[in-house]
């Protein structure tokens, strides 16, 4: 698969590795999208403010070759994207058959460029994992595309490559763990039917795309939960024991992905979910030691502060790095440069989002519903057995 990436070649390391690029520093999906905020440049700079990412950790994503994206998107979408990034526009024909230059997903500067970057990182990581080890590539996480269409502010479905890439070098059974806000639409359509992929997905009831129902299910095995708005880091911890721990070493993965969305936390404004990064990071820890191959994702996250302390966190617990409970000034210094702006208006921070990493726990009684149907998805996992 190399050769599809430019040429760069896969390596084994003992330590986790970071897959970044400065692409994303300046590109925005426009003023008034909620992806004009800057992310992975701010996990990238934070990182590194904390001493963190050293460069030996540290690799810079290619770029996808049209022809690596063929396993799972069709020819004719990857050359609308492209050609839609050389005019910066696109004709009612092209928006109505591949959903681009609507509102939702707009032609931008680099609106071909930055999803096939993502893309080469999902696809590199894959190789990298060959021989085991752990990964890290927020940028990767767009888990709306479809073969032929954008949706959801995705353009590529980065994920389902990645599963793709760890697949062809050597995994055989694959875990997709899912913990975005919003319901993992498009890998699901990638792999419901398929026995050697099992895909947990919590995400918000009622949510866009209202996919993801308890009820649905494929020929493979596919455990959606949808959970109620406020859910927060006493539910999660549930479900995180009783349901994403237990399917998945009962599942026997050969490579783990996890899709670590940061738009379940209570400060996005792209959900009512109710949790603190630290039930995001528990997840992340849980999962490492149950696969000789980990990989770890973005997703969503518009929340500036909030986002960039996530997954900087995320990174941390994947390093065994100390989280302080105050950061030096370097790393205050990165968040205070942050600009969020809003209609009308900027947002500002609150002070915790500049001077800490870790939120404050977010507890509170296990939710009934939330009982009841972890404990309907196991017995379906019985039933299956």
């Amino acid at each position: 698969m190399s050769q599809f990436i430019n040429g760069k070649s896969a390596t084994t390391s003992p330590v986790p590795q970071f897959i970044g690029s400065e692409i994303y520093r300046h590109s925005s999906y426009g003023a008034w999208h909620p992806l004009r905020v800057p992310r992975v440049s701010t996990v990238m700079d934070l990182c590194r403010a904390m001493g963190w990412l050293p460069p030996a950790q540290y690799i810079n994503s290619p770029r996808a070759k049209p022809a690596a994206l063929y396993s799972f998107h069709t020819l004719e979408y990857v050359a609308a994207l492209q050609a839609a990034e050389a005019a910066q526009s696109v004709t009612e024909e092209v928006k109505a058959r591949h959903s681009l230059g609507t509102v939702a997903n707009p032609v931008f500067a680099e609106v071909y460029r930055r999803p096939a970057t993502s893309s080469g990182g999902a696809l590199l990581a894959g190789e990298l994992l060959r021989d085991g080890g752990v990964i890290y590539a927020p940028a990767a996480g767009t888990h709306h595309a479809f073969p032929d269409r954008a949706n959801g502010f995705c353009y590529l479905n980065d994920p389902v490559l990645a599963i793709q890439s760890l697949r062809r070098n050597g995994a055989r059974r694959i875990a997709y763990v899912d913990i975005d806000a919003h319901h993992p639409d498009g890998v699901e359509y990638a792999f419901a039917d398929d026995p050697d992929t099992l895909m947990i997905s919590v995400h918000e009831q009622n949510r866009w795309p209202r996919t993801g129902a308890i009820t649905d299910r494929g020929v493979g095995q596919v455990f959606n939960l949808p959970v109620p708005a406020g859910s927060h880091d006493d539910d999660m911890a549930f479900i995180r024991e009783e349901l994403i721990l237990r399917h998945v070493v009962d599942f026997r993965p050969d490579a783990i992905v996890l899709q670590c969305g940061a738009d379940a936390v209570k400060e996005d404004p792209q959900s009512r979910m109710a949790l603190s990064n630290n039930a995001h990071w528990a997840i992340v820890a849980a999962l490492r030691p149950l696969s000789p191959r980990y990989l770890v994702i973005g997703g969503g996250g518009y929340n500036p502060w909030s986002v960039g302390r996530l997954w900087t966190g995320v990174w941390a617990t994947l390093t065994g790095a100390e989280i302080p409970d105050a950061l030096p000034q370097p790393g205050q210094d990165v968040l205070a440069a942050l600009r969020w702006q809003g209609p009308g208006r900027e947002k500002q921070p609150l002070p915790h989002w500049i001077t800490t990493l870790r939120d404050a726990p977010r507890q509170g009684a296990i939710d009934p519903d939330i009982r009841q149907w972890v404990t309907e998805l196991r017995e379906r996992s019985r039933a299956w057995v």
